[in-house]
């Protein structure tokens, strides 16, 4: 699942993001896909933050565990993208998970980024939910 790039939003540093926000600038449907995603995340134990970062010029959506950074969410025009970083180590775990294969296969074929391996998804439907939910418990799963 490739990044697409479509306009980021988010990108006022004085307007908190909140649900008013929210509801306010997504489209219906995905609006619905964001609040269903933020009661799974609770459902699993997630904490969430929002944090304005300047480098970028926009909010994310900040997915912690215990300490544990498990992904980090930023809002497009029609889709969440869902950023995880993995080690070669921890590679391999993703390879053998019941997710979509074309998320795996992108996911093979990124190079690294330090010592990290970037697993990017973009989630415009409930139905992508699965796939993300099963990456993060895999990712919580896994010792720091």
């Amino acid at each position: 699942m490739e990044n697409k790039t479509l306009q980021l939003l988010l990108q006022n540093p004085e307007q908190q993001p909140e649900n008013y926000l929210l509801k306010e600038i997504m489209d219906k449907e995905l609006y619905d896909c964001f609040t269903t995603l933020q009661n799974l995340l609770s459902d699993i134990g997630l904490q969430r933050e929002w944090r304005y970062y300047k480098d970028g010029k926009s909010w994310l959506y900040k997915l912690t565990h215990k300490k544990k950074t498990i992904a980090w969410l930023t809002l497009r025009e029609t889709y969440i993208q869902t950023s995880f970083y993995f080690t070669e180590k921890t590679k391999q775990g993703i390879m053998h998970l019941d997710i979509d294969k074309d998320i795996i296969t992108a996911f093979s074929q990124k190079k690294m980024i330090g010592k990290l391996i970037p697993l990017l998804l973009c989630i415009d439907k409930k139905e992508k939910l699965s796939d993300f939910m099963k990456i993060a418990t895999y990712k919580m799963a896994l010792k720091s």
